[in-house]
C-alpha cells in the first residue's frame, strides 16, 4: 500500500484530533506540523512524536503531498491557495472559506493545477451517518418529504480558550456547526436548491466565563439565532435552526420524514451515535450500524482524498461539496435581509456512499 505524507498547518485547539486519529489509517502519515506560531507547532511536535518546520519549509518539501490546512476561518482561502501554489493537494477545516468570493479562487486554481482540494466535516463518513444514507436509500422510510435539523446552545464563551473568532465575521453558530449538518443532510438528500431563512441576535456583546478569560467583552458581529427551510434538488424540504442563544431543548439533531417512516440521525458532529426508526404505525427502534468508524475519526476525509488521489475518484469531502455548503450558508443571511427565497447557484454530486 502506497503511504501517503500529510503536513499539517495550524497547531491550535482542532489539531490534536487529528493527530490521535491518523494511526487508524493506514494510507496516510503525518510527516511534520507548521504554525505561524512555533511554539505551538513545537509542543504538538512532542506531544505526537514528529517534527516541527515552519511554514514555508511544509510547503517546500516534496515528499508531502497533502496539505492540511486547520488554521482560523480567516485564514482557509488564503492558505489553501499558499499550499496549491505549492503543487499540494489540500483539505482544509470547516468552513471552505469564509466568502464566496474566495470559495472560487480556491475551486478555480485547484482545477488550473489540476490538484485535489477538500473541506471538514468528514464526519458524514462515519458508521452512524452511514447506516442512516443506507437506510434512505434501501427505502425504509419510503420518499424523504421533510425533516428539522437543529443545533442550539449558549455559545461557546464559557468553555473555549479563545471563543472571539465564533462572533466575528466569518463565525456565528451557522458558519461553525452548520457545515456538520448542511454536509451531512446533502450526504443524506443530495444538494439543495433554494433557501428561505429569518436570522437574528440575542446579545450585541457576550462576557467570557471561561477561568482563562473570565470577564473578556467579546463583540458580535454575526448572527447568533439563523432558522430557515432548505428546499433539497430531490423535493425534500429541511427546516433547520443554528443559535448560540438557546440555554436548553428537548429537540434532537436531525430527523428525516418520509412516506414510509421516519429517522432520527445522530450528531453530525460526531461518527457514531444513536439511529432510531419508526415506520408506519410502528414504535420507536434502535437500528444497528452497518457501516464501522463510530469512535472518533477525524482525518477519515484525508485518508479518502488520498484513496480518491490513487484511483483517479472524486473526494467524498470535495471542494466542490464544501462550496456548496459555503453558498447554501450564506443564503440564510441574504435571504433575510431580501425577504425573498434565495436560489442556489452551485451544486455537486451526492457524496459516494461507502460500501461498509
Amino acid at each position: 500500500m502506497k503511504v501517503t505524507k500529510v503536513g499539517i498547518i495550524g497547531c491550535g485547539n482542532i489539531s490534536g484530533a487529528y493527530l490521535n486519529c491518523v494511526k487508524q489509517f493506514p494510507n496516510i502519515e503525518i510527516a511534520a506540523v507548521a504554525d505561524i506560531n512555533m511554539e505551538a507547532a513545537q509542543a504538538k511536535a512532542e506531544e505526537f512524536e514528529i517534527k516541527a518546520v515552519t511554514v514555508d519549509e511544509i510547503l517546500a518539501d516534496k515528499e508531502i503531498e497533502i496539505i492540511v490546512n486547520l488554521t482560523i476561518p480567516q485564514a482557509h482561502a488564503s492558505v489553501n491557495i499558499q499550499a496549491l501554489n505549492a503543487g499540494k493537494h489540500v483539505h482544509c477545516e470547516k468552513p471552505f472559506a469564509v466568502t464566496l468570493e474566495e470559495g472560487q479562487e480556491v475551486l478555480k486554481l485547484a482545477k488550473e493545477k489540476n490538484l485535489y482540494v477538500g473541506c471538514a466535516p468528514d464526519t458524514f463518513l462515519g458508521g452512524g451517518i452511514q447506516t442512516c444514507r443506507k437506510l434512505i436509500d434501501d427505502n425504509w422510510i419510503g420518499k424523504p418529504i421533510s425533516g428539522t435539523a437543529f443545533m442550539m446552545c449558549p455559545g461557546h464563551e464559557s468553555w473555549h480558550p479563545n471563543p472571539g473568532f465564533y462572533y466575528l465575521n466569518g463565525g456565528g453558530p451557522l458558519f461553525d456547526m452548520g457545515p456538520y449538518y448542511i454536509t451531512a443532510l446533502i450526504n443524506l438528500l443530495g444538494p439543495i436548491k433554494r433557501v428561505c431563512a429569518s436570522t437574528g441576535k440575542g446579545f450585541e456583546k457576550r462576557v467570557c466565563t471561561a477561568e482563562s478569560t473570565n470577564g473578556t467583552i467579546l463583540p458580535v458581529e454575526t448572527a447568533t439565532h439563523l432558522t430557515g427551510i432548505l428546499d433539497f434538488e430531490c423535493g425534500t424540504v429541511i427546516t433547520m435552526t443554528m443559535s448560540f442563544d438557546v440555554q436548553k431543548h428537548f429537540h434532537k439533531n436531525i430527523e428525516i420524514y418520509g412516506t414510509e417512516g421516519s429517522l432520527v440521525v445522530p450528531d453530525p458532529n460526531g461518527f457514531g451515535g444513536e439511529i432510531l426508526l419508526s415506520t408506519y404505525k410502528g414504535d420507536w427502534k434502535e437500528m444497528p450500524y452497518s457501516h464501522k468508524f463510530t469512535d472518533n475519526a477525524r482525518i477519515f476525509g484525508v485518508s479518502d482524498m488520498a484513496d480518491a488521489i490513487k484511483n483517479g475518484r472524486i473526494n467524498r469531502c470535495s471542494g466542490e461539496l464544501a462550496y456548496h455548503v459555503l453558498e447554501v450558508m450564506h443564503a440564510f443571511q441574504k435571504s433575510s435581509d431580501s425577504g425573498c427565497h434565495v436560489n442556489i447557484e452551485s451544486t455537486c454530486e451526492q457524496p459516494e456512499a461507502l460500501s461498509s
